[in-house]
């Protein structure tokens, strides 16, 4: 029986060198036997361990895209992410997936609300109150959302007219002027991530996938992660099922959202406080296609905890 090769990632940052790579693996081949300027996959194991399949492997790389200047409304942001790249030298490659914070394209879109504009209501006024929370944002956030999910101690979760769940139906203050304007969702994430993907392709030729994200809490485990709220050229899913692990088991439900691991992984090295709003993922093998956000969204009739 033959079995599928799985692929393990190894995550590196930009400033790790190939020298290191190299000696690593010149220290691992000694160690198993094999001489210089020959790979240890192709020695004949030491005598008394047994030799496995060795699964095929990658090397992932994260590459920060920093943006000195502050993204207003009508800017490009293709124009900005490629003058930020070519400072540093830099450049996309075959391959490469574009992700990019929520923030600088909401930004870019206008999707900024004057607070002083927010008359909230009383139920609003008396929730946020009692939590020491900001009224308008309170009243903006039910304005924003499908459905109320939870509400209690404080906490305000809700259903987004996108289909999102998250806290405040996205609405963000951080990182926009310091409180006067709160800055809401992309209204299409979707429709933004491929008319990114458009303008980068016209500029530089390479169509490249765009996964646009945001930071979401999640039940039951503290800190906020990375996910996927808008997509442009790659299936967002991977669907492992009907294949055999190593072990010649028939993987049953194992459906793998990849799109939401390379938001997470983008997350490591782009953040709210190093002026990093994008990150090139390099190494990733992806599954072309027309994916949406919406794919990864499950619907309430499946969801246990609705």
């Amino acid at each position: 029986m033959k079995l599928p090769s799985n692929r393990y990632y190894w995550c590196v940052s930009e400033s790790q060198t190939d020298r290191k790579n190299s000696a690593a693996k010149r220290r691992k081949n000694a160690a198993h036997g094999a001489s210089r300027g020959s790979a240890a996959g192709n020695t004949p194991a030491p005598k008394g361990r047994k030799k496995f399949l060795r699964a095929a492997s990658a090397e992932l790389r994260l590459i920060p895209i920093p943006v000195e200047d502050e993204i207003l409304p009508g800017d490009s942001i293709a124009d900005e992410l490629l003058r930020s790249l070519r400072r540093r030298r830099f450049h996309f490659q075959s391959g490469d997936i574009l992700v990019v914070k929520h923030k600088i394209v909401s930004k870019a879109e206008g999707r900024l609300v004057d607070l002083t504009t927010i008359q909230p209501t009383h139920d609003s006024i008396a929730w946020a109150k009692q939590y020491a929370l900001d009224a308008r944002v309170v009243e903006l956030a039910l304005r924003e959302s499908r459905s109320i999910i939870r509400r209690k101690n404080g906490v305000l979760i809700t259903e987004t007219h996108h289909g999102f769940l998250c806290a405040n139906s996205g609405i963000d203050v951080s990182n926009v002027d310091g409180g006067t304007h709160a800055l809401l969702l992309p209204e299409d994430p979707d429709r933004s991530a491929a008319n990114l993907r458009r303008a980068i392709k016209k500029r530089t030729g390479f169509s490249i996938p765009v996964i646009i994200t945001d930071s979401f809490g999640r039940p039951w485990r503290e800190g906020l992660t990375e996910v996927a709220i808008g997509i442009a050229g790659m299936k967002p899913l991977r669907d492992d099922r009907g294949h055999r692990d190593p072990h010649a088991y028939k993987l049953k439900a194992s459906v793998e959202a990849v799109a939401d691991e390379l938001a997470c992984a983008a997350g490591l090295v782009c953040g709210k406080l190093n002026r990093a709003p994008a990150c090139i993922v390099r190494g990733f093998r992806y599954e072309r296609g027309t994916g949406q956000a919406q794919d990864l969204l499950r619907p309430a009739s499946t969801d246990l905890f609705r």
